[in-house]
Formats: C-alpha cells, sequence, structure tokens
C-alpha cells in the first residue's frame, strides 16, 4: 500500500538515522535498535503522501516525518518503562538492557531532536502543532491511568485517550505537512479531520481485536488490556449502559481469575456490544473518507482512502 512512498521511505531511514547520531555509545545503540527495527513507519508514509497529495516539497514532508517519528519514538521508551513491558519490536525493552535513567535519557535525547527540527522548520503553526501532540499524548496517559484508579469510567474520558494515544500523531503527520507545505485552511481542516476519525478507527479496532479477536492471527494473547485494567469501548458499553456488576468486579481484579477473559467475552456478546462497537468503527471510518471528499482524485488520496477503507473491512 505505501509502494507510492517506498523511495522517500529510503531516504527518511537515511535521514532517522543521522537525526539519532550520537557519541554516546548507550544512546547510539538504542538508537540503532529503533533504526534497525523498522517497524511498519505508518506516521513517516502518511507524511510523504500527504505530502504527495498537495503537492508539497519532499523536504518539507521529511521535517514533519522525522519530528513526529521522533516524539512517537520517545514516548515508546517513556511507555515501556512505565508498564514494566518485557519486549519491543521483538527485542528486549531498552530499560531492561541499560537500566531505567539510560532509556529516560535517550527518550529524552529524541525529544531534543524533535526541538532542532522544530527550529529548523521555523514555523511557530507547526511547532504549536507538535507542542500540542506531546501535551496531548501526556494527558491521554495520565487520564487513562486516573480513569482506572478512580473508576472515572465514561465515552468521553475514552475517546480522549484513544485520540491522544493514536489520533492525535497521525494528525501530527498529515497536518504538519498541510502546513509546513502551505496548504489552505480548508485543505488543513480536512486532513485534521481525516486523521483523528482514521485514528480513533484503527485504535478502536485494536482495542476490539485485544478483546474479542484470535489469537493466532494477533500473535498475542488476548485480553491484555482487561489485564492492566484498562476499560476499552467494548467493557466501558457493559459499565455505562448496562450496568454490569460482574464486568465490574472482573475489570477490578485485572481480570486475575482463569476464566475472566472468556467471561468478559460472552458478557459482551450476550449483550451485542461487539456489533455496536463494529458500528462505532464504521462510522469512524466512513467520517475519515468523507473527510478527504475536497481533494481531487489522485494515487496518494486513493492510498488514504484504502487505509480508511480496511478499519471498514476489519470491522465487518
Amino acid at each position: 500500500m505505501f509502494e507510492i512512498v517506498k523511495d522517500d521511505l529510503k531516504d527518511f531511514e537515511a535521514a532517522l538515522r543521522l537525526q539519532l547520531d550520537s557519541s554516546v555509545a548507550f544512546i547510539d545503540a538504542i538508537s540503532e535498535d529503533l533504526v534497525s527495527a523498522g517497524g511498519k513507519r505508518i506516521r513517516p508514509s502518511l507524511a510523504f503522501i500527504a505530502g504527495k497529495m498537495l503537492g508539497a516539497k519532499q523536504e518539507s514532508a521529511m521535517t514533519v516525518a522525522l519530528a513526529v517519528e521522533l516524539l512517537h519514538s520517545a514516548s515508546l521508551l517513556h511507555d515501556d518503562l512505565i508498564d514494566n513491558a518485557d519486549m519491543r519490536r521483538g527485542k528486549e525493552a531498552a530499560f531492561r538492557r541499560y537500566g531505567n535513567v539510560v532509556s529516560v535519557f535517550s527518550g529524552d535525547f529524541m525529544l531534543a531532536k524533535v526541538l532542532g527540527l522544530l527550529a529548523i522548520a521555523n514555523n511557530s503553526e507547526f511547532t504549536a502543532l507538535m507542542s500540542q501532540t506531546a501535551a496531548d499524548i501526556c494527558e491521554a496517559e495520565v487520564l487513562q491511568f486516573q480513569m482506572a484508579s478512580l473508576e472515572t469510567y465514561s465515552m468521553e474520558n475514552y475517546h480522549q485517550i484513544i485520540t491522544g494515544k493514536t489520533a492525535v500523531l497521525i494528525k501530527a503527520a498529515l497536518e504538519g505537512v498541510a502546513i509546513l507545505g502551505g496548504a489552505n485552511l480548508e485543505e488543513q481542516h480536512a486532513l485534521k479531520e481525516f486523521s483523528l476519525a482514521y485514528g480513533r478507527a484503527f485504535q478502536m479496532q485494536d482495542d476490539y481485536l485485544d478483546l474479542l479477536g484470535d489469537e493466532k492471527q494477533l500473535g498475542k494473547p488476548i485480553g491484555g488490556d482487561l489485564r492492566e485494567g484498562k476499560a476499552t469501548y467494548t467493557v466501558l458499553k457493559l459499565l455505562l449502559e448496562r450496568n454490569s456488576a460482574e464486568a465490574q468486579e472482573i475489570l477490578r481484579r485485572h481480570a486475575a481469575g482463569e476464566n475472566d477473559v472468556a467471561l468478559m467475552q460472552e458478557l459482551v456478546q450476550t449483550a451485542g456490544i461487539d456489533i455496536e462497537a463494529k458500528k462505532a468503527i464504521v462510522e469512524e471510518a466512513e467520517r475519515a473518507q468523507a473527510a478527504l471528499s475536497i481533494f481531487p482524485e489522485s494515487e496518494a488520496k486513493q492510498v488514504l482512502m484504502e487505509l480508511a477503507q480496511r478499519e471498514l473491512e476489519r470491522a465487518k
């Protein structure tokens, strides 16, 4: 699907390596892991796709792609430590190999590199966008912990969490290129709307599969969110609209019982909430596609439409 930006991504990998170069061996090693692990590079790909759709210079898309990926990578280093994770992209988490201090400061090193890119871009609107993105990510992570700790469950909180955890970085990748590429306000708004809707659809789908997916297809055990005490869309529906005391107890004990995940699945499916969740995902994906209607047909636009279509099909 990202064949259209294949050459851009090659240039991106080289530029990312330069950005992360350090004379300090531990920082350099963590950075090298980031480059060599690669990952899907969804956000950089989206930045380059947006650049092609808008006719922006590659330099503008590259600046945005690097800034967004570095911010994302820094947040992952910090998240792994907070979540006490064992692995990241098939390798032992950085803090487990190098310790907390090295991992935290390596994340801070990446954030410093983001500041450097913002200085080079010299665009106050893009700087404000990246600043707000970083703030949204932090607020979403704390709100998720707060909601679980205080049991302040609400759909409003859930939507703020998934927007901050996933959608705002996608928004930064697309809207950032629109800003640096000189797009008009209507185009900027359209890309913002697409990004938020697509990002929410993507995260809601992930949350759905974490409880109701197939372990063999996912390649990991299901029920991870429940075991961390996180209430996602389907569970929140049980708590808020069905007043399920049983669901509340499973969540409170972090699905510690042998059959708790299976029991929660049964509660969700018996109440028909699995169908409601799929409908909500479809609505977000369709909203994303509708946002692109102002743009003329192009290969780049078609790729964005297909990304949203993928979420539509996964929700069937």
